[in-house]
């Protein structure tokens, strides 16, 4: 992909509409008190119509974004709270927050960074989110601290991975465009993705916690998640004995089992292979997540004494606090393409390629600029990635897994109101918006500027 630099007048049109129509939804949530579903939407319509898309396609553009969000996070999001809901009433969750709050409270943070982080390897964000939220908030409930002391290094754990280490979307897709070795990649990946967590997580994670300093009993969503809303499914049917340590683990871990086969499939196996649309298929997490569901039913349910029916009634009862987070979510995607066709994208890549700046520093400003505009990291990556790529000739095989890097990076940088990711974390830990852009979007930011900073550092001594 190879843009003009020169700004024409629908470009300038285009990025006033985006910036007025991020305004309207600030305005209509923080300020009118708007529902964030309602108010999305609205926001979509807006910036479609502003930026000349035709009026017949404006609703299309709007339900092709929700669709597109909800035909894959939505599936995630429901099967996740049934596996959440499963292993908290049976117990397993305890067993879980009783192991990792063995040894000094102050190692709690670190710890949940390690399990984000291994679980953020294969997982996509939103997954991984929606099967670590009911451990996360159970130890909060245990610890009796602030929920951000222990949400932040989680958070920053799967976000890290998100960006940086392929087997990711953007990662892998950038890798494709600028031609970058997947080894290379990843093993720079991880020696950037480290010092990240440590210092957006944990070392973040203590100063969020006193900027928000909320607990278990804030978080309405992942209160319901964890068990402590059990009266909602109207049961009080409790476990008859609880699963074991070792089996609450399998249990977790078996998607996770899934997605790293079919991750070392798509690194090391060639597309031709036999085998290859078997793994394929067992490694997509929509049946991975399925596959854990079906196994707690067993490991979290009729092995620890709740019956069929009593099984049933609790993932039904799992579902009807997530209904209105999918809604937003979906909302979001649709205010995402919404400004993703009336080309904000490519009118930011032309103010970018104009500064004339390093391959490496452009293709982070690029990524920045898109990611803040259409709230889609892997649209900032591949976008960017394909803006720098005629950029990229003659680079050494480090250097462009390094410009890889940066671009992950600047696809991270300040999560908000355009960004579904920003949408189920508010819900999930019961966040106001202002508190989430305090520490969810500060978070994301101090990643993509960690990001930059050792990739620049690394490119001096490659």
């Amino acid at each position: 992909m190879n843009a003009s630099t020169t700004l024409t007048a629908h470009d300038t049109q285009v990025l006033v509409v985006a910036a007025v129509g991020i305004a309207i939804l600030v305005l209509l949530i923080v300020w009118l008190k708007v529902h964030a579903f309602l108010a999305l939407t609205i926001g979509a319509l807006f910036v479609g119509v502003g930026s000349g898309i035709p009026l017949d396609k404006v609703t299309a553009s709007y339900e092709t974004g929700v669709g597109g969000v909800l035909g894959y996070v939505g599936v995630l999001i429901a099967l996740g709270v049934m596996l959440g809901k499963l292993l908290a009433d049976s117990g397993g969750a305890d067993k879980l927050v009783e192991t990792l709050l063995r040894g000094r409270p102050a190692t709690l943070p670190w710890k949940m960074a390690l399990v984000a982080s291994i679980i953020g390897i294969p997982m996509f964000f939103e997954i991984g989110l929606v099967l670590l939220i009911p451990v996360v908030m159970l130890a909060v409930h245990r610890s009796k601290g602030p929920a951000m002391r222990l949400g932040i290094p989680a958070l920053a754990g799967l976000s890290v991975l998100h960006g940086f280490i392929p087997p990711h979307p953007g990662p892998l897709a950038a890798i494709a465009i600028l031609h970058a070795n997947v080894g290379v990649t990843l093993a720079l990946g991880l020696l950037i993705a480290i010092p990240s967590v440590v210092v957006a997580g944990p070392l973040f994670g203590l100063l969020a916690a006193r900027m928000v300093p909320i607990g278990a009993a804030g978080a309405g969503l992942a209160v319901t998640a964890t068990g402590s809303a059990k009266a909602q499914d109207g049961q009080n049917e409790k476990p008859s004995r609880s699963p074991t340590f070792t089996w609450t683990l399998i249990t977790l871990l078996s998607p996770l089992v899934l997605m790293l086969i079919k991750a070392a499939a798509d690194i090391w196996m060639d597309k031709s292979a036999a085998l290859r649309p078997a793994l394929d298929f067992i490694g997509d997490p929509v049946f991975a997540l399925l596959m854990a569901v079906l196994l707690a039913m067993v490991t979290f349910g009729t092995a620890v004494g709740f019956s069929l029916p009593v099984l049933a009634k609790k993932i039904s009862a799992s579902l009807l606090p997530v209904v209105g987070v999918m809604l937003i979510v979906g909302a979001s995607g649709g205010f995402k393409q919404a400004l993703v066709d009336g080309g904000t994208g490519n009118a930011i890549a032309k103010i970018a390629l104009a500064a004339g700046l390093s391959t490496l520093v452009l293709g982070w400003i690029v990524a920045v600029l898109i990611r803040l505009a259409t709230g889609s990291a892997t649209v900032a990556t591949v976008t960017a990635a394909g803006i720098v790529g005629p950029l990229t000739a003659g680079l050494s095989s480090n250097h462009l897994s390094l410009v890889v890097l940066a671009i992950g990076a600047g696809s991270l940088f300040f999560s908000h109101v355009n960004d579904a990711g920003f949408w189920l974390v508010k819900e999930y830990f019961g966040l106001t918006v202002g508190q989430t852009i305090k520490t969810w979007s500060v978070m994301e930011t101090v990643i993509s500027v960690m990001g930059l900073v050792l990739t620049v550092a690394l490119s001096l001594v490659l």
